[in-house]
């Protein structure tokens, strides 16, 4: 049960943003402009860092949330599944492992990044922005999952609803809808 009051059919992050709109408007475009704007990594790269992050911050809200919208944009399951649990045999690029690597120390704490990740992640093709927008990345998903566990939202089981919610990511992004959530009153939260 949800530490403060939220509107009960939008779990996870979606009810903290909607609970202050206020605050919420630069944290939606900020992962707008992260997640979704111009960039030399791929909308699913960009998705497998933050179900990295999440996943390595054990939130269960994000993590199924972000694996569903990799896994819409990837239009498979494999990639994620084995970041998740076994990088170095995961199916992405040199470049794209050692970038993760990167977004893995900056979960533990902005100090365990070293010169050596920086380096491989350089050797591989990681470009000065591709690095500054890894980093940036985990440290904005390190922030929604200590904000969505912090406050103790209601996570739902169903995988239909994450499915759902990574299909909405994909054709929507992190823009609030343009009229609200209401439309999901309808749809039961499990």
């Amino acid at each position: 049960m949800p530490y403060i009051p939220l509107e009960a059919h939008l779990p996870g992050i979606t009810g903290l943003l909607e609970y202050r709109q206020d605050s919420a408007a630069p944290i939606r475009e900020l992962t707008q402009v992260l997640m979704r704007g111009p960039s030399t990594l791929t909308e699913g790269e960009r998705e497998l860092i933050a179900t990295l992050v999440s996943s390595r911050n054990q939130c269960s809200f994000c993590t199924a949330a972000h694996t569903a919208a990799a896994n819409v944009i990837l239009g498979e399951t494999d990639t994620s599944e084995k970041v998740k649990k076994d990088l170095p045999t995961a199916p992405v690029s040199e470049k794209m492992k050692a970038l993760l690597t990167i977004a893995s120390q900056v979960q533990q704490g902005g100090k365990n990044v070293t010169p050596e990740s920086i380096q491989w992640a350089k050797e591989e093709g990681a470009t000065d922005i591709e690095i500054h927008d890894t980093v940036l990345i985990a440290a904005l998903f390190c922030l929604y999952n200590r904000y969505v566990d912090g406050l103790a939202t209601v996570t739902p089981v169903q995988s239909d609803f994450y499915n759902n919610l990574g299909n909405r990511l994909k054709e929507h992004g992190y823009n609030r809808l343009k009229n609200g959530y209401e439309h999901l009153k309808n749809q039961p939260v499990k």
